[in-house]
């Protein structure tokens, strides 16, 4: 059996390219029209075609979202959609809505079709049908046990795909109004204020809609073994460092290998536009509120994020983004070697290398992984 795919959640180019450089096998985004995160940057015809182009150059796959419910008059943007989308070379189409299912399986057969999480699959006859329908992978709900999951998965045909990191929504996977009554927004038509964020009051206790975030990482081998095969990390409206790490965390939870969580968890406690510190929630018990936690960065932070998805990057062997952070990358005597941004030289193909990136005072030595001794400037 075939090990299961990480998707990882893509809103912006630079979420694709750190989810890419980190080891995703593949990423879902959206197109501008009829995704469920209409307000994340996504994609349109040209990015999309040159998104697609890059991650297929380098081995990964590209699933676009076109998972809102969709009304008559919009059919013909719909078709327009969806031909922007498979002459971009899209690896399979994510859809909730029958109606977007039979337009994609009519106008274009040969491309995968894959259930949203909307579809609320909680049983296996909910997995049959849309299997009979001609959907090749289908979205376990985030509230099944694992032995549920396991039972689903050795009765169908089609792959399953089930959650492993993000968000997880108060209300049943796909069914939720909260935002539709309060303000018109629906989720299914992909512009949800996540009011469930608010401070609802419940028995004293402040945030009571408001779920911490799951995570299934230290589980994965079980999954594994119990017939998932695409493991899918939420957040689409997230910053490419969770996406970085996120990734990372998974794709080492899968080898068996010791992950960072603590890392992970510090992402979800990172600033405001106003650089304010979310003092309600550390980074042990944080909140995914995509609002809150994950908004736009201080031009200050962003040496330092580029810095650290290269980091990430480069764990995985990908020193590109070291690179490029740098004067430039070359080989000494078989060690990977770079002028960092700051002045100094360091060696990036081992952790220590890494971690003297970090660490290291100007004038302070190190040896490489060739013997030779390198000097931060």
């Amino acid at each position: 059996m075939a090990r299961p795919l990480i998707l990882a959640p893509a809103g912006t180019s630079a979420a694709v390219t750190a989810a890419v450089r980190c080891g995703a096998d593949a990423v879902y985004l959206g197109a501008k029209n009829f995704n469920a995160r209409r307000n994340a940057e996504n994609f349109d015809e040209t990015s999309l075609r040159s998104t697609v182009e890059f991650c297929h150059q380098r081995g990964t796959k590209v699933f676009v979202t076109v998972n809102t419910l969709v009304r008559d008059a919009e059919i013909p943007a719909l078709e327009a959609t969806a031909d922007e989308i498979a002459e971009a070379g899209a690896d399979a189409v994510i859809v909730q809505d029958m109606a977007v299912m039979r337009l994609f399986a009519e106008r274009y057969p040969d491309l995968p079709r894959h259930a949203s999480t909307q579809t609320a699959v909680h049983d296996l006859n909910g997995a049959r049908y849309l299997e009979d329908l001609g959907y090749k992978t289908v979205v376990l709900a985030r509230e099944l046990t694992l032995k549920e999951m396991e039972y689903i998965c050795s009765h169908v045909d089609a792959r399953c795909e089930a959650f492993v990191h993000g968000a997880h929504c108060m209300s049943v996977s796909g069914a939720c109004y909260l935002s539709a009554m309060l303000g018109g927004r629906s989720g299914n038509r992909g512009l949800c204020a996540q009011p469930c964020r608010l401070d609802w009051q419940c028995g004293g206790e402040g945030y009571a809609l408001s779920l911490k975030d799951m995570s299934l990482l230290s589980h994965v081998r079980e999954m594994e073994n119990a017939g998932v095969g695409i493991f899918k990390i939420e957040g689409r409206m997230k910053r490419p460092e969770y996406v970085a790490a996120a990734v990372t965390a998974c794709r080492q939870a899968m080898a068996g290998e010791p992950y960072d969580a603590r890392r992970l968890r510090a992402l979800q406690a990172l600033r405001t536009a106003r650089g304010d510190e979310l003092a309600r929630w550390d980074a042990e018990q944080a909140y995914a509120d995509d609002r809150r936690d994950f908004d736009y960065k201080k031009s200050r932070d962003a040496q330092a994020d580029a810095l650290a998805l290269a980091k990430l990057a480069a764990a995985n062997g990908d020193y590109s983004g070291l690179a490029g952070l740098g004067v430039d990358v070359t080989r000494a005597n078989g060690t990977r070697w770079a002028y960092g941004a700051d002045g100094g030289v360091y060696e990036i193909g081992s952790a220590k290398g890494l971690a003297f990136l970090d660490g290291a005072q100007p004038g302070q030595t190190m040896t490489g992984g060739d013997g030779s001794v390198w000097t931060k400037q």
